[in-house]
This record gives C-alpha cells, sequence and structure tokens, in this order.
C-alpha cells in the first residue's frame, strides 16, 4: 500500500521548515545573544533569513509547483507577511508581557504559525491553477 501524498508533502513541508527554522533561529540567537538585541527585533530577522530560505525550497520540493515567480512570490510574501506581523505580536506577548525566555516563546509562536504558512501557502500560493483558464 502506498503512502499517501498530502502525508509526503507534510513531511517535505516539515523537513524544508526546519531547514528554515534553523535560519531564523540562528538569526534570532546570534543578535540577542552574539549582539545584545532585543528578542522581537532578533526574532523578525529570523522569521525574514527563514521566509526566504523557505520560498525557494517549498517552491521547488514541497509544492513542485510550476507557478510563475511573479505569481507565487507576491503570493508567499503575503502570507509570510501576516505571518511575521503574528510572530511579533506574539513574541511580544510572550516575552514582554508574559516574561517567557525568548527561546521558550519562539518554539510556541513556530508551533502556532507552522499550520498557518502551510494552509497559506498550501492553498493559495502554491496551488494548482483551475483548468479552462
Amino acid at each position: 500500500m502506498r503512502g499517501s501524498p498530502l502525508l509526503a508533502r507534510l513531511i517535505r513541508f516539515a523537513a524544508v521548515g526546519a531547514v528554515g527554522t534553523a535560519g531564523h533561529y540562528l538569526t534570532l540567537i546570534g543578535m540577542v545573544e552574539g549582539l545584545g538585541g532585543d528578542p522581537v527585533a532578533g526574532s523578525v530577522a529570523g522569521f525574514l533569513v527563514g521566509a526566504l530560505i523557505n520560498y525557494s525550497l517549498n517552491r521547488a520540493i514541497v509544492f513542485r509547483s510550476g507557478r510563475a515567480h511573479r505569481e507565487a512570490l507576491p503570493r508567499f510574501l503575503a502570507v509570510a507577511g501576516l505571518g511575521l506581523v503574528w510572530n511579533g505580536l506574539l513574541m511580544s506577548l510572550l516575552t514582554h508581557v508574559l516574561a517567557l525566555h525568548y527561546l521558550l516563546a519562539q518554539i510556541l509562536v513556530t508551533a502556532l504559525l507552522l499550520f498557518w504558512h502551510y494552509a497559506g501557502n498550501a492553498l493559495w500560493t502554491f496551488a494548482e491553477r483551475p483548468s479552462g483558464r
């Protein structure tokens, strides 16, 4: 019995996401621990690094999209932009208001945003165009 194509795609999404998340977290830790920066600013910068990594890998490996960059990239940036806003707001709430350690806060935020990013990219960014167009 063959595995589910959706499950295979979710596994690829998680693997690609791990690479983007590594870029995000390395930037975050470098800015906070190495430069003494604010965790929210470090998280936002890391988010942008992760987004750059994820666009290329998601397009080619996860969704195997043939959608032109001129169509897919603005959509990806819209999904990522909303995720960035949520990332900043949630990190601010968790670190400045609830006083959680910035890494614990980032782990929680990353887990929550995983669902947003997968759904947005699967259903809109890299979705197959309807035939008959």
